[in-house]
């Protein structure tokens, strides 16, 4: 009986973290498909009420300040502050390979990915983006951080550190990543970030580290 019991909580651990997984990919590939149609409230609301995002070197800290990121910001300069689908507007984000990390415990978890963007404007749409070219691709790595609250997942901390850019008709071979400029602080700026990373990382075609999150699988290095 002794033995039936230890493989019994064996299961159930094993169950428990499994379900963890699932339900933190299906949070993080709902975030896709909500900034994919510009969403930008829903996206918001995947958020710990203190939760952060990490957008080029700035960190947006809690509701208010998601909103400036997403809804003030990015909502304004693609969609003019439209819910999408919004005609001639495309920004589909295909996430993949994530790595997740469940704490001991089972109520935070760590998740490594990646995603793959298309993003730009049909010839026809009269407002395009000044600041997006017509056809673009981008790829980023994430690393983020994760919390269960009252049996319910949601984002502490969204990083996501851009790659490389690549306009369409060029390709990233004849192709230099075109960052937006970097914002002061909120206030100085109405939709600045709350504070900055301690560094600013390289993109395309330079090359910069984004620590693992997780121990080597095999080495444990």
């Amino acid at each position: 009986m002794d033995d039936l019991r230890q493989e019994v909580a064996r299961l159930a651990a094993s169950v428990a973290r499994l379900e963890a997984e699932a339900a933190i990919r299906r949070l993080h590939h709902a975030y896709g498909y909500y900034m994919d149609y510009c969403r930008y409230d829903d996206a918001i609301a995947l958020f710990t009420q203190d939760g952060e995002a990490v957008f080029l070197s700035g960190v947006y800290r809690g509701h208010a300040s998601l909103r400036r990121l997403y809804a003030d910001f990015l909502g304004m300069a693609y969609t003019g502050g439209e819910t999408g689908p919004v005609y001639g507007f495309l920004a589909d984000h295909f996430l993949m390979q994530d790595v997740i990390t469940l704490a001991p415990d089972g109520q935070s978890a760590k998740m490594r990915g990646r995603a793959l963007l298309v993003l730009g404007s049909h010839e026809s749409r009269t407002s395009r983006p000044p600041q997006l070219p017509d056809q673009v691709y981008e790829a980023g790595l994430y690393e983020n951080d994760y919390v269960c609250e009252g049996g319910v997942w949601k984002i502490a901390r969204l990083e996501y550190a851009l790659q490389w850019q690549a306009l369409y008709d060029k390709g990233w071979t004849h192709t230099t990543t075109d960052l937006p400029p970097d914002l002061p602080l909120y206030p100085e700026s109405p939709v600045g970030p709350d504070y900055k990373l301690d560094s600013t990382r390289a993109v395309w075609p330079e090359r910069s580290a984004f620590d693992f999150h997780y121990n080597h699988p095999v080495t444990g290095a």
